[in-house]
């Protein structure tokens, strides 16, 4: 799989695109963020695997630290536009019936400290725009939404760099080896969406 990805791994513009495609992701969901982080921890694992360590293999810690940092920092993009968007926004927000829920809970959890959805939202398809716009239409207080969202942006990460690297540990250096990662990236999404839409029951936290 190098071979084929080696232009794209092999390169300290590795980071730079990482960056660049896990901030905008929040804007464009559809973009492969996920797959460009499990892609760029195989490479890394392939080469701890092997006992040869290349200074074009990306280091792991810089690589979690790069896409962590890139996620906050385009959750704090989508919440400072949305709680600037003004009334066209909250019309947007009043049509959609998707939008409102999430906005209520969203609201509920962060008044009561518990901020698991905004954890759960970062592994959810789209569930990381809805919580980030909501938030910041509501203007719900940056220190309710920042320290959760850094939390999420780790998790994710943590999550993806894992993936990748230890599935080129177990599995090689192969497409099959990335293919089982971005499933159970796949996997945790579908999972996250699931509790997401869960109804909660009487006397539980939203």
């Amino acid at each position: 799989m190098l071979e084929s990805v080696g232009s794209l791994t092999g390169s300290p513009w590795i980071y730079a695109m990482v960056a660049v495609s896990v901030l905008l992701d929040v804007f464009v969901p559809v973009l492969p963020s996920g797959l460009l982080v499990i892609m760029a921890a195989t490479a890394a694992g392939s080469g701890a695997a092997t006992g040869q360590v290349p200074d074009n293999v990306p280091d792991i810690l810089a690589l979690t630290l790069c896409a962590t940092t890139a996620s906050v920092l385009g959750d704090l993009v989508a919440y400072r536009l949305a709680w600037s968007g003004g009334a066209r926004l909250d019309r947007a927000l009043a049509r959609s019936p998707r939008l409102s829920t999430a906005q209520e809970r969203l609201g509920t959890a962060l008044a009561r400290g518990g901020g698991a959805l905004v954890v759960l939202a970062r592994f959810a398809p789209a569930g990381r725009s809805v919580v980030s716009l909501t938030a910041g239409a509501a203007h719900r207080r940056a220190r309710d939404f920042v320290p959760w969202s850094a939390l999420a942006g780790l998790a994710w990460a943590t999550y993806s760099v894992a993936l990748g690297y230890f599935g080129a540990h177990w599995l090689g250096t192969t497409w099959l080896a990335t293919g089982v990662s971005v499933l159970a990236l796949f996997a945790a999404g579908a999972a996250a969406t699931y509790l997401m839409r869960r109804r909660p029951e009487p006397g539980e936290t939203a």
